[in-house]
């Protein structure tokens, strides 16, 4: 049987990823400062405007509005004529503690919050990944490389990547469809830009899995001048299918950026994408989606769901039995386990919190693989 499956990526400079970026940079200076700091905020960007706001209780001091400036200039919004930029934009803050009611069950190693996160790992690429998104993430990436080190100047920081792969028995055969929307500047011809972003972008990262009928598509209204905050409002938390697997795994609902470990929505997602990368890895099963549960002030998960889709090796109760004996679910274990109380957020706030075997990805490790197989029966 044939099917198409889609997922997309954005670029650094689209309006919701600045506000995922803002968000964990605060994290990250709070956290760098005072590891055990609580944190839970939020971005808004509109047009000339920056809103930060949300929960934070700690022993240290950040420049917010600092941060926010160098977060912007970074991405690239470094330019009035774009609308936004990091000189002139109005910021305004709106912080308060945590809301003692929910630090009493966290102060105790408890669940900051109620809730279900999955994980989800598959064979059909080396990073245990879905195809789609890991090529729409490249797409993304790439776009914003030959934008800021290449000299490609007429490109501008927001973009979009869509990718559309074409499935047969569940394996990935083929590129179907390429779209990428990408800003740029007025002046740029349609046909310069379709050159560029062609042979230096899509090729280069989608080139092996295409064929003479896979599909381009770039810029399909034909011009995509007014982009980022000065045609669109972004909020922290609006892209967690780029996030995370693409639209083809479920999600419980919670955003991951701007929130400290303490946060399940964040520590246990990572968890369980641990867990099924190393249940994949260690060749339980060549795709597993797993579901964890938290009560507010529980520690323990409520209850611990596995699908394996028929690929597995052993019955997924067993894997169920395998994941409670190796794997401390409680938030303070998943903290120290995966050593969340660093600064390593604002890496994973573009181009997916999956997937990447770089440094401070510690839930992408493959070493827990010998101690699950030790405990299968």
């Amino acid at each position: 049987m044939k099917r198409l499956l889609t997922s997309e990526s954005v670029t650094e400079g689209h309006p919701d990823k600045i506000c995922d970026q803002i968000s964990d940079a605060i994290l990250d200076s709070i956290i760098e400062r005072d590891p055990y700091g609580r944190v839970a905020v939020e971005t808004l960007v509109s047009r000339g405007l920056v809103m930060v706001a949300g929960e934070i209780t700690t022993e240290t001091y950040v420049d917010i509005p600092k941060i926010v400036r160098k977060v912007v200039k970074d991405v690239g919004y470094t330019d009035p004529a774009y609308g936004f930029d990091y000189h002139s934009c109005a910021i305004i803050t709106m912080i308060q503690e945590q809301s003692p009611d929910i630090a009493m069950g966290v102060n105790t190693g408890g669940a900051g919050d109620q809730g279900m996160m999955f994980g989800y790992a598959t064979r059909e690429t080396p990073e245990l990944m879905p195809l789609p998104i890991m090529l729409a993430h490249k797409l993304a990436r790439r776009l914003a490389e030959v934008r800021k080190y290449e000299g490609v100047n007429f490109l501008r920081p927001d973009g979009k990547s869509q990718v559309t792969v074409e499935y047969e028995d569940d394996r990935p055969i083929r590129v179907d469809t390429v779209l990428i929307s990408a800003q740029h500047d007025p002046n740029v011809s349609e046909k310069e830009l379709r050159e560029v972003i062609v042979e230096r972008v899509i090729k280069p990262v989608v080139g092996e899995y295409m064929d003479q009928n896979t599909k381009i598509m770039i810029n399909p209204t034909g011009r995509f001048v007014i982009g980022g905050p000065q045609g669109d409002t972004g909020v922290t938390g609006r892209k967690i299918m780029v996030d995370t697997y693409g639209g083809l795994a479920r999600h419980g609902g919670g955003c991951f950026s701007g929130k400290d470990p303490t946060k399940v929505d964040r520590s246990a997602a990572y968890m369980a994408r641990y867990i099924a990368k190393n249940i994949v890895a260690a060749e339980l099963a060549d795709r597993i989606e797993l579901q964890l549960a938290y009560a507010i002030g529980v520690a323990e998960p409520v209850s611990i769901a596995v699908n394996t889709f028929g690929t597995g090796k052993v019955p997924d109760e067993e894997l169920v039995r395998v994941i409670r004996k190796v794997f401390d679910l409680t938030p303070m274990g998943i903290i120290n386990d995966l050593c969340l109380r660093k600064p390593i957020y604002l890496k994973t706030a573009v181009y997916g919190h999956f997937g990447r075997e770089e440094e401070g990805f510690t839930w992408e490790m493959r070493d827990a693989v010998d101690e699950i197989l030790k405990e299968v029966r």
